[in-house]
């Protein structure tokens, strides 16, 4: 049994809260926030659950063996080092870090401790991104040609995090997961059109990235659009295009029809050169002279 102690009951901690106590190898024992209000809610909701306010007296406390940290980005790489420091395992929110620098001192501190480090990119065990990996990995798509991810919404407006790090973050995490390569190139342009009281990040951001073998990604993170849209195209050379569409959680694939003309011809030839498949091409060519022969009748 994992004796669990949660730091920070603001917006995410009280969902992972709830879903600790489903797990039957782990056990809640104490929370820690700075509100007093929202510990008093914790307390009603889990009358065993020991409710402090004080960080330390969850990062040092002997009946804790690992350290769940729902806190603000700012305060993720103090905690978690302090957690690691003090023998606990860390469970740490996206994005883990503010800095490269910071991510990965908590790496090589969690090694020398012999400690597990893990960041909360939830959407990689979603059964949605566990079936299009499977269908990459079984080959359904071929090689990946583009990947197009749109992940937007009004707020939530953070003070020390803009867009990119809060839901691009997501994006990053699952196309590591489906692609499984590193980009060679990446781009990126935000905009900061709202601001008040000292604030100002971005709320815009769209980022491209290229891969060796010549793969396309581009996000696109919005804080400011009235209404929620999460989805992800992915495009595969047999052809396959993978949808997936939240909050409908679907995974759809469609064929894709190239257009049967002479550049279509082309790229089958080429196809064929590349794998050595020239039955295939054979077939192709077959089903595609069938096709411009029946445009030419109802031409005439």
């Amino acid at each position: 049994m994992i004796r669990i102690g949660v730091i920070g009951v603001g917006y995410w901690g009280p969902n992972l809260i709830r879903n600790l106590y489903k797990v039957e190898e782990c056990s809640p024992v104490a929370v820690a926030d700075v509100d007093p209000q929202r510990l008093a809610v914790m307390g009603r909701l889990y009358p065993g659950l020991r409710t402090v306010a004080w960080a330390e007296e969850v990062l040092h406390a002997p009946d804790v063996d690992a350290v769940v940290i729902a806190t603000p980005i700012s305060t993720h790489f103090a905690l978690a080092r302090e957690a690691l420091r003090s023998g606990k395992h860390v469970l740490v929110e996206k994005p883990m870090t503010a800095t490269v620098a910071e991510g990965t001192a908590l790496v090589d501190l969690a090694e020398t401790a012999g400690k597990i480090l893990m960041v909360d990119h939830t959407f990689i065990y979603a059964g949605a991104v566990q079936k299009i990996r499977g269908l990459i990995q079984a080959g359904e798509l071929g090689h990946i040609y583009y990947y197009d991810a749109v992940r937007v919404n009004l707020g939530l407006f953070q003070r020390d995090v803009n867009v990119l790090w809060d839901l691009a973050s997501h994006d990053f995490s699952i196309m590591t997961y489906l692609l499984d390569k590193p980009p060679v190139s990446v781009q990126g342009v935000g905009a900061a059109p709202i601001h008040w009281d000292g604030w100002k990040q971005e709320s815009i951001a769209y980022i491209t990235m290229e891969f060796a073998d010549g793969t396309l990604a581009h996000f696109h993170v919005n804080w400011l659009t009235p209404v929620k849209i999460r989805r992800i195209l992915i495009g595969g050379e047999l052809p396959t295009t993978v949808f997936w569409d939240i909050p409908h959680n679907r995974v759809r694939t469609k064929r894709s029809e190239f257009q049967t003309d002479a550049a279509y011809q082309d790229w089958l030839a080429y196809q064929a050169l590349r794998d050595g498949n020239w039955a295939r091409y054979g077939e192709e060519m077959q089903r595609v002279q069938e096709i411009l022969a029946e445009i030419r009748r109802i031409a005439r």
